[in-house]
């Protein structure tokens, strides 16, 4: 269900960048949030988990791997730090009429915590509902690349252990097919991008959906 029939009337607009460990989100979601304020978009640039006070120190927590933690602590974890987001970030943005751009939202918990971890996918949905107070994007950008250069890219990144980067190829793999199961049943949102490719032409893929579906939203308008 589009953002707009969750509150009637809001004049913002609400894209997010998925896509496994080392897809190259942060680094699109810069670059196009650059490019569409340059283009003059009020554009509020935000990512998770994070976006808050709250959701940044949940981060740390979710993410330490000297930490013990079962799936479903992470689940609810990852759940709170959106529900923050969403109540003090996202919703005030979209009610200015701002353009969010935000670097992971709810697909992530589906494909993770769901077909990653193995956690029931619909009592997820369910629950993501209620973090998120029914808001779904308007459009999804999913960068797609093999497991295999996700995590080749992000360990010669970092060093830094990660309790979800460091987890087996297996996982990664159930992640990334969990995201293209999301894609081909939410077709109408979710636009798939191949990120096995320089972030350059990731990029001008990014920025062509973008404004062609901007252009459409300003013409049904």
């Amino acid at each position: 269900m589009p953002a707009e029939a969750d509150w009637p009337g809001r004049p913002g607009a609400f894209i997010t960048v998925e896509g496994g460990d080392g897809a190259g989100k942060s680094t699109l979601a810069r670059s196009l949030g650059a490019c569409l304020s340059e283009s003059g978009h009020t554009v509020r640039l935000t990512f998770e988990p994070g976006g808050t006070e709250l959701g940044r120190r949940l981060r740390s927590l979710v993410l330490d791997p000297e930490l013990a933690m079962g799936d479903w602590d992470e689940t609810w974890l990852f759940l709170a730090a959106r529900a923050s987001h969403v109540q003090d970030v996202l919703k005030p943005a979209l009610a200015a009429g701002e353009l969010v751009l935000s670097d992971r939202y709810s697909d992530s918990t589906l494909a993770y915590q769901g077909y990653g971890r193995g956690l029931d996918i619909e009592r997820l949905r369910r629950l993501n509902s209620e973090a998120t107070q029914g808001l779904t994007p308007d459009l999804t950008l999913l960068l797609d690349a093999p497991a295999e250069i996700g995590l080749e890219r992000t360990r010669a990144r970092s060093a830094q252990a990660d309790r979800i980067g460091d987890a087996d190829l297996a996982f990664h793999q159930r992640v990334n097919a969990g995201f293209q199961k999301l894609a081909t049943d939410s077709s109408d949102r979710i636009v798939v991008i191949d990120a096995s490719r320089d972030a350059s032409h990731v990029l001008m893929d990014a920025l062509q959906i973008v404004n062609d579906w901007l252009d459409a939203r300003v013409s049904a308008s």
